[in-house]
C-alpha cells in the first residue's frame, strides 16, 4: 500500500489582538485524561489539547496529525513517519517515545475505556526518534481509525493518575490550546498555543463551559455570554432566528440513539409482575417481546413532536450510503395492536412492569424522549415508570448492565458497522476489547463470529458483506431497540462560523469569526 499523504485542513491563521471564544457544551466531560473513558464529551474535550497521529475530520476523513505519512508493510504491520519539530506545551520535544507510551497506556489502563481502539495492538516499535512500527495481532483494517482516537500525552506522564490530568499537571500535550484550568462540571479554561505546527488558532482564550442544563444553555446564547452552544433547545429555535445578531447551524450527524435491554437469563433488576413479584423469566429476552415494544414506540411522532423534527427515524446502525447499511433490514412499524398479540404469545397478555432509566441533557430531548416511550408502553399493558439522572451518575452504570431498559447512543464516527457494533452488541470480553458499552449483556455467537471475521479482513467487499450481515441480525433479532439518528442543531452569534461535524463535537479551532 502506498503511504498516504492528505492535506490538513485548520481553519485560521493566528492573530495579533486578543480574540476570546465561548463555546457552551451540551455535556460534561467525566475527566481531561484522554485515555479513560472513550466518550463524546470526554473525547470532543481532550482534542483541544492533545494531538493523535491521524486527525480525523468532520465527515471520517482521515488527515496528517503527528504523524505525516503511514503505510502497510504487510497486513499486521504499520509504518507511521512522525512530525519533525513538534513540542509539548512546557517545551518539551515530541517523539516516538511518547507515541508508544501513549498507545501502550491507552490499551492497558484498567478502565479499559479504549479498548475498543486498541484491543489488536501487539506490539509498538521504533526503528528511530520519528518512525514507529505498529504490530496489530490481526490484519486491521480499522487501524488508522483506532489510531486517530488515541491522544499523545508526554511519556512523562504514563503513569501518571486522573487527577493529574484532572489538575493541570498533566494536562500538557501538542495540541491547539494550552491548559489554564478545569473545574469538573463547570468549565475548561484554555490559551492559544501560539507555537501550534499547524498554524495558531483565531481565538487567543478559549472558555469551554459545560451547561447540560438546556434552559441555561439557550440564555448564556440569548443574553450573548456565549459565542455558540450545542444542542440548541427546539424550543428556543423562534427566538434565535429572530435574532439578527443570532444564527441557527444545521447538519447531520451520524448518532444513533437506541433503547438497549438487559436481554440476560434470570431476572431483571427493573422488570417485576404488574403487583411487584419476581417474573419466573426475563421478558426482555424473548424476540416477541423486543419486538412488541418497538411496535408501541411512535418513532416517527417523537422525531416530529418531541423532538421537532431534529431527526430522523433510524432503523439499524448507519444510515443508507454508509458502509454496512443493510437494505435487507426492514423497518418495524407503529403497530400498538399488533403489539399486545405479541405479548400475549409470548406469555405476557397482562404486560409486566418495566423502569426506563435514562440521562438528562445528554442527548436531544432525551428525558421528554423516554416519558413519551413510557406512555406508549402504558398503552399496551406495559406499566412503565421513568428515571432520569445526570449524565456523570449514568454514563457508567448503564454500560455496565445495571439497568433492565436504557437510553443510549453511539457516535458512528468511522462511518461504518463494526465500530459500533463491537462496542455495545458484541459479547462482552475484555481481553479482545469487545462489547466495552454491552450493557444489555448480549451473546450472539453467529454476530461475534462474523465481527471477528470482519475486523480482521483487509478485502473491503468482504467486510462490507459481512457487516451488512451483522446488521441485519442485530435488527432482525432486535437485539436494541433502534430510535433515531440525531441532527446537529448549534445556535451562534451571527459573526461566528462553523461547520457541523457528523461526530456531533464542537471544536474550538475549527471555529472561525464570519468574514
Amino acid at each position: 500500500m502506498l503511504a498516504l499523504l492528505i492535506g490538513a485542513a485548520m481553519p485560521a491563521a493566528a492573530l495579533a489582538q486578543d480574540t476570546h471564544l465561548s463555546i457552551g457544551m451540551s455535556t460534561t466531560p467525566t475527566t481531561l485524561d484522554p485515555h479513560e473513558d472513550s466518550s463524546a464529551p470526554n473525547n470532543a474535550t481532550t482534542r483541544h489539547i492533545w494531538d493523535a497521529l491521524i486527525n480525523r475530520g468532520g465527515s471520517a476523513e482521515n488527515f496528517p496529525q503527528l504523524a505525516t505519512e503511514w503505510r502497510a508493510i504487510d497486513p499486521t504491520h504499520w509504518e507511521f513517519k512522525l512530525r519533525e519539530g513538534v513540542t509539548f506545551h512546557d517545551g518539551s520535544e515530541f517523539n516516538a517515545e511518547d507515541v508508544i507510551a501513549s498507545l501502550l497506556r491507552a490499551r492497558d489502563k484498567p478502565s479499559q475505556g479504549f479498548a475498543a481502539y486498541t484491543r489488536n495492538i501487539a506490539s509498538i516499535t521504533a526503528p528511530d526518534p520519528l518512525t514507529i512500527v505498529v504490530e496489530t495481532t490481526v490484519p486491521d483494517p480499522l487501524i488508522l481509525n483506532s489510531l486517530s482516537r488515541i491522544m499523545i500525552i508526554s511519556a512523562d506522564c504514563a503513569d501518571a493518575s486522573v487527577e493529574q490530568f484532572d489538575n493541570g499537571e498533566c494536562a500538557v500535550g501538542t495540541g491547539p490550546f494550552e491548559y489554564v484550568s478545569y473545574m469538573p462540571g463547570g468549565r475548561l479554561e484554555l490559551t492559544r498555543n501560539d507555537e501550534y505546527f499547524e498554524g495558531a488558532s483565531e481565538w487567543s482564550d478559549v472558555t469551554l463551559r459545560f451547561l447540560p442544563d438546556h434552559g441555561a444553555r439557550l440564555a448564556a446564547l440569548l443574553s450573548k455570554e456565549m459565542d455558540i452552544i450545542e444542542t440548541l433547545p427546539a424550543d428556543g429555535l423562534p427566538r434565535v432566528e429572530e435574532d439578527p445578531e443570532l444564527k441557527v447551524i444545521r447538519g447531520q450527524s451520524t448518532r444513533l440513539v437506541y433503547l438497549g435491554m438487559d436481554v440476560s437469563e434470570g431476572p431483571s433488576p427493573y422488570v417485576t409482575a404488574k403487583d411487584g413479584s419476581e417474573l419466573a423469566e426475563n421478558p426482555l429476552r424473548d424476540e416477541r417481546v423486543r419486538r412488541a415494544l418497538l411496535m408501541a414506540i411512535n418513532r416517527p411522532a417523537i422525531v416530529d413532536r418531541v423532538m421537532q423534527q431534529n431527526g430522523t427515524v433510524a432503523d439499524q446502525f448507519v444510515a443508507e450510503g454508509y458502509f454496512g447499511h443493510s437494505d435487507q433490514v426492514e423497518r418495524v412499524e407503529y403497530d400498538p395492536e399488533q403489539a399486545m398479540q405479541l405479548l400475549a404469545e409470548a406469555g405476557y397478555p397482562d404486560g409486566f412492569r418495566l423502569t426506563l432509566h435514562g440521562p438528562s441533557g445528554r442527548y436531544v430531548k432525551d428525558s421528554e424522549i423516554l416519558q413519551a416511550v413510557g406512555q406508549m408502553f402504558a398503552r399496551i399493558g406495559i406499566d412503565a415508570s421513568v428515571e432520569v439522572m445526570p449524565w456523570s451518575m449514568y454514563s457508567d452504570k448503564y454500560s455496565s448492565g445495571a439497568y433492565s431498559m436504557y437510553f443510549a447512543s453511539w457516535g458512528v464516527n468511522t462511518g461504518e458497522v463494526s465500530n459500533p457494533a463491537v462496542a455495545f452488541v458484541a459479547s462482552r470480553n475484555e481481553e479482545r476489547g469487545t462489547g466495552r458499552y454491552n450493557g444489555g449483556e448480549i451473546s450472539d455467537p453467529e454476530i461475534d463470529a462474523l465481527l471477528a471475521e470482519a475486523t480482521s479482513t483487509l478485502d473491503e467487499k468482504k467486510r462490507a458483506e459481512l457487516l451488512q450481515e451483522v446488521s441485519e441480525l442485530t435488527f432482525d433479532r432486535l437485539w436494541v431497540l433502534p430510535m433515531h439518528y440525531e441532527n446537529v442543531v448549534l445556535g451562534a452569534q451571527s459573526s461566528i462560523n462553523y461547520e457541523p461535524r457528523g461526530d456531533k463535537y464542537t471544536l474550538a479551532y475549527e471555529v472561525t469569526s464570519a468574514d
